[in-house]
């Protein structure tokens, strides 16, 4: 919501008349150099809309006290309108979602909720970190103030773009408890956003997940896909990008070894690990950015089979066991230290830092997996997603 600043306003007053912590307010409006100068200054207050609603004939204080807000925050948001007008702006707190995530989730879905959320937070950061073969943007989205920061990440494999839909559920859920103040899984997140930054990749491999959702058309005629798959046009099966690279089969760390004994040695709808590391500008724009931030951890999200990994030939923290024995606490999920695979964003990160990283296998069943999984594989999810942030 952008309101007009008025002469001996201040974002204390302005936090203290809509209740959103001030931190947030000063963040939401890095163009405001003076804060004790406002006068004229477009000002946002994240977290509220406008609503315009028929004044009935009722004084400013009767429509304050029957929607429960206060009379200044009437007279800011309608300058010299007042009784005799028709129609009156009264600030709308958002304290339930705006996205829908529960749908499939393409790149159209993710490019329109990000721009939905960047307008109604815009403390929100979101910058394109690279772009896909097709030249999709790849979008990162950072929340929080810290030092620290603790990377999330979702659909590196096409066929698996459930996680892009709850990675958004989660960030539009945290953009919310942010700015009501409150809780998240029992959290108070806003300690969390003055301590913590938090990265999110929503999805790595958008060309993919439009094959998957869409059909040969996503590949825009540049690509014979269907001659990678076999002549086949279902591509539920897909988890390559697409040019059938499997992007997660892309990293430095043991890739030989990958190459070497995975059967597609051509491209293919999954598996193919590519000619060389790293020749995919989306593993490109994740392995950039990890350099970049200097991550604390990273968790990756994947389906299916209800476990995560968080090992990797030794290279893992000893402190890495702990949070995933809380981790395996919160959702129910198998902790698996190593298993026989290379080559993945999270090998590499490991070995490249020797940080913790971890692969979430989200879910039970065949990918992709059906979106009437969605809430209970949120439900379990969200614990893991939250104690990242605090372990």
């Amino acid at each position: 919501m952008k309101i007009s600043g008025r002469d001996g306003d201040s974002f204390i007053y302005y936090s203290m008349l809509f209740h959103v912590p001030l931190e947030l307010i000063r963040d939401a409006n890095p163009h405001i150099a003076n804060e004790k100068s406002l006068k004229g200054s477009l000002i946002h207050i994240p977290g509220f809309r406008k609503k315009k609603i028929p004044s009935m004939g009722l004084t400013f204080m009767e429509i304050a006290n029957s929607y429960h807000i206060s009379v200044d925050a009437l007279g800011l948001l309608n300058g010299s309108l007042g009784i005799g007008s028709q129609e009156v702006i009264i600030p709308i707190n958002i304290n339930s979602p705006v996205i829908n995530t529960k749908k499939f989730y393409d790149y159209a879905s993710l490019t329109s909720d990000l721009t939905r959320l960047e307008k109604l937070y815009p403390f929100l950061e979101i910058e394109t970190i690279g772009t896909s073969v097709l030249g999709k943007d790849i979008f990162e989205v950072r929340i929080g103030k810290g030092s620290e920061i603790v990377h999330y990440n979702g659909s590196f494999h096409a066929n698996e773009w459930i996680t892009s839909a709850i990675l958004m559920r989660w960030l539009n859920e945290l953009l919310i408890s942010l700015s009501t103040g409150l809780p998240l899984y029992g959290l108070y997140t806003l300690p969390i956003y003055e301590g913590k930054k938090i990265s999110i990749v929503p999805m790595v491999n958008p060309d993919g997940v439009d094959l998957v959702l869409h059909g040969s058309r996503a590949a825009e005629g540049k690509f014979d896909v269907e001659d990678i798959n076999a002549g086949s046009e279902e591509f539920y099966a897909w988890k390559a990008n697409i040019r059938g690279v499997d992007l997660n089969n892309q990293y430095p760390a043991s890739w030989e070894i990958e190459k070497k004994r995975k059967k597609p040695q051509a491209p293919s709808p999954r598996d193919y690990p590519g000619e060389a590391p790293i020749s995919e500008p989306e593993a490109v724009a994740m392995m950039e950015l990890a350099q970049k931030r200097d991550f604390e951890k990273v968790i990756a999200l994947h389906t299916q089979g209800r476990e995560f990994y968080w090992g990797y030939e030794g290279y893992e923290p000893s402190y890495a066991f702990f949070i995933a024995e809380e981790f395996e606490k919160q959702s129910g999920y198998k902790a698996v230290r190593y298993v026989d695979s290379h080559a993945g964003f999270k090998d590499w990160f490991i070995q490249e830092y020797q940080r913790p990283g971890f692969t979430l296998e989200l879910g039970k069943g065949i990918n992709p997996l059906p979106l009437s999984q969605m809430d209970t594989i949120y439900r379990e999810t969200l614990g893991i997603l939250m104690a990242g942030l605090y372990m």
